[in-house]
């Protein structure tokens, strides 16, 4: 269950019209944080992101899936899922299962969350843009940064 902060900060990006990936960007952080304060571990800077946004969407942001080929079906198939549990609202989590998923990150690295990692992560997964899709969101980013004057 996330955090009550982290589901205030995603309806109050909501409510200002921001994108589902940044609504869903603040249940990325939530796991972020939780890696490096210790509370379960995470194999790869990627696996962290993956449970934050499985989050998202389970808590109602309408994130779409992957797109086919992107990422394999397994995993497509997965986050439709967690979408169409999203739109059912919550009901209690199984015990039993959270708490062997909560076990198995227990004994995974805390290193997946360190800056070194996440810089890492966010490098290849720019290499795999196109150099006009990067080149759009930097003019865009350059756009809509706050004036200092």
């Amino acid at each position: 269950m996330p955090e009550k902060k982290t589901l205030k900060a995603a309806r109050r990006d909501k409510r200002e019209g921001k994108s589902p990936s940044t609504q869903a960007g603040e249940f990325v952080h939530e796991e972020i944080e939780h890696v490096r304060e210790g509370k379960h571990g995470a194999r790869s800077a990627k696996q962290a992101i993956a449970i934050g946004l499985s989050k998202a969407r389970r808590a109602g942001v309408k994130l779409p899936p992957p797109k086919k080929g992107s990422a394999s079906e397994r995993t497509r198939e997965s986050a439709r899922r967690e979408s169409s549990a999203g739109r059912r609202g919550t009901r209690r989590p199984s015990r039993t299962r959270s708490r062997a998923a909560e076990q198995a990150l227990r004994h995974e690295g805390r290193r997946a969350a360190s800056h070194e990692a996440l810089a890492r992560q966010a490098r290849t997964a720019a290499r795999r843009r196109p150099a006009a899709a990067r080149s759009r969101a930097a003019k865009k980013a350059a756009r809509t940064r706050k004036r200092s004057h």
